[in-house]
């Protein structure tokens, strides 16, 4: 009886062993899975986000003429009589400052 949970636990330890050791299928892994899981969960998040905030502007798009009309203007680079166009050294129009950098500099 005795030999017998001696065996039984030295199968276990094995098995655990082999499962700790193995790159390939055993907890490394497992692990390496779990992480790769929680980026694409993050991604998807920032994603899903992104989305949401595009929806919203196609929409204030379809409803307001001018905010249409300011749009492709500053997607071609235009202006209205009396307005100014700056660009960059690259010879872009800057970008609208984002929601976050807007909320840090009040």
């Amino acid at each position: 009886m005795r030999r017998e949970i001696v065996l039984a636990l030295a199968i276990v330890v094995s098995a655990v062993g082999v499962a700790a050791a193995d790159g390939q299928t055993g907890i490394r892994a497992w692990r390496k899975v779990r992480s790769d899981l929680a980026t694409a969960q993050k991604r998807v998040g920032e994603l899903e986000a992104r989305i949401e905030s595009r929806e919203g502007e196609a929409a204030a798009l379809r409803k307001d003429p001018l905010a249409l009309e300011r749009a492709i203007r500053e997607d071609l680079g235009l202006a209205k009589p009396g307005e100014i166009v700056v660009r960059g050294l690259d010879g872009r129009a800057p970008q609208p400052a984002t929601e976050s950098a807007q909320a840090q500099a009040k």
